[in-house]
């Protein structure tokens, strides 16, 4: 092992695993666009973290990870001793490795990040833990004493994923409920496997089951499974329901055929790209049917929305064989809520953006096809209560897009099932679940005669717990991941106090 160089960072410089080739891209190949570093180039890359004596890295990041810490053990070669350090604030790092937004967050915190280009956090993390798993590594559990608890998780999603994975680990037994036919929740349908290869999912499933997780698919709460039944069997029960109700930005003309929502598109799409007859899975919530997917190749699709999910879109319309695609978004490309990184890619790969235009209507063809999307450009006016510029529409500035197919990409909301209220639980006039709100930073929880005061992510049912989208509203992965990561510590105070 060779001693680490405090000027590391000025002998190499900031370097991301080799990428699928372009051409490759535009033909359609859904692999992973980032490769795996090998050993010297991960040590290398590791090797530039200066290690701060106040982490902004870790503070960046949702779960606080341990990030200097890792890093030197990668640079060491002791990647077991990494991998298991990652595992100890995030149940799903090699996910986290793939789809963070790390621009926005880790290394958009790095101090490197001023001039130097930011360690390459993201692409190490991930290099870490799938070696790891490779060579056989597996989380610890030895030291957990089964304690006969019992707690049933609803929605194996990335929070849900993330509960089972603490609570497995404090010795209480979860049994994962799940009304698609694949672990993952969004993870496996709703994100294009060039993002994250669906084998990531599948191994990190594996390891749940070592770990003593029981998952029981294809079985929907409410339908196939009561809440009744599931408060009687088990001692407590944890909401990780997501967020699959699509935004609806009442366009006239949106019922036209070729007009696609976007999660049902990215759904139906992946189960075809891994295999899966399409007619097979649930409907999406909200959806009584599945759409028909058209065949894209030769044709202009528009995509309305800025966010990570309309990118999903846009580039999945590149791989399909689009010949023009366009990413309409009504304010500036500073004000994208979608990672950088993902607009870079898809503009390499041939998307046009046209920012600070405003959808007003679908256009029909004279037989019931969309045939362009009417927009007008927008300015930005004075801030709205998020601090974020409204978008002015500018007069006389409406134009018509040429379009084929277009696919509304506008975001996503709860969509509560009617058994929650049943149970007394409460929800916002939005349908997010209402829970105990997370404590500060470092807030101690207190304890009273041996019963936790504060349980945090707790339901107006003391029994149930809740967290991720169906609570937040949509949001990315790893706030998910850190809210069923904490809704199980919750869990565990309340099932074994003191």
């Amino acid at each position: 092992m060779s001693k680490k160089t405090p000027q590391a960072f000025l002998q190499s410089q900031r370097q991301m695993p080799e990428r699928v080739a372009l051409e490759l891209r535009r033909q359609g190949d859904w692999h992973e666009l980032y490769g795996r570093f090998e050993e010297a180039e991960a040590k290398k890359q590791a090797s530039r973290c200066l290690d701060c004596g106040n982490p902004y890295c870790s503070w960046g990041c949702p779960l606080h990870n341990f990030i200097p810490q890792w890093l030197e053990l990668a640079r060491e070669g002791r990647v077991h001793e990494a991998a298991a350090l990652c595992h100890e604030t995030n149940p799903l790092p090699e996910i986290c490795g793939r789809v963070c937004p790390q621009d926005r967050l880790c290394e958009g915190s790095c101090t490197l990040n001023d001039g130097f280009g930011a360690v390459t956090i993201g692409a190490v993390e991930k290099y870490i833990v799938d070696k790891a798993l490779a060579e056989g590594w597996r989380p610890d559990t030895t030291t957990a004493p089964a304690t006969g608890k019992r707690v049933a998780v609803v929605g194996a999603g990335p929070a849900g994923l993330a509960c089972a994975d603490r609570l497995a680990r404090a010795g209480v037994q979860a049994v994962v409920f799940d009304r698609y036919e694949q672990v993952g929740g969004l993870l496996q349908f709703g994100i294009p496997s060039f993002k994250l290869e669906k084998s990531v999912i599948a191994d990190r499933r594996a390891v749940l089951e070592g770990m003593g997780v029981e998952f029981r698919l294809g079985v929907e709460i409410g339908r196939d499974v009561s809440m009744d039944a599931l408060l009687g069997e088990f001692d407590a029960v944890f909401l990780g329901l997501g967020s699959y109700r699509y935004t609806d930005g009442k366009l006239p003309g949106q019922q036209l055929r070729n007009v696609l929502p976007a999660l049902p598109f990215l759904v139906q799409n992946g189960r075809i790209v891994v295999g899966t007859d399409d007619t097979t899975g649930r409907p999406i919530a909200g959806w009584e049917d599945q759409v028909d997917l058209p065949d894209l190749r030769g044709k202009r699709v528009v995509v309305l929305g800025g966010g990570d999910t309309g990118m999903d879109c846009v580039r999945s319309a590149i791989r399909l064989g689009a010949a023009q695609v366009s990413c309409v978004y009504r304010r500036d490309e500073a004000s994208m809520p979608g990672s950088a990184r993902e607009v870079a890619n898809a503009r390499e790969e041939g998307v046009q953006f046209l920012f600070q235009r405003a959808p007003l209507e679908l256009i029909d063809n004279g037989e019931g096809d969309v045939r362009a999307v009417r927009v007008a450009e927008t300015r930005l006016g004075e801030p709205d209560a998020r601090g974020r510029r409204r978008p002015e529409q500018v007069p006389g500035s409406e134009v018509e897009l040429d379009a084929d197919i277009v696919i509304i990409a506008f975001g996503f909301q709860p969509d509560p099932p009617a058994w929650l209220a049943e149970h007394g639980i409460a929800l916002h006039d939005d349908g997010r679940i209402r829970i105990t709100p997370p404590p500060p930073p470092h807030h101690h929880i207190a304890q009273t005669n041996g019963a936790t005061a504060i349980l945090p992510y707790q339901t107006a049912n003391p029994k149930i717990f809740a967290g991720g989208d169906g609570v937040r509203g949509a949001d990315l992965v790893v706030t998910a991941v850190k809210e069923g990561r904490d809704a199980a510590a919750s869990i565990v105070r309340c099932l074994l106090p003191g």
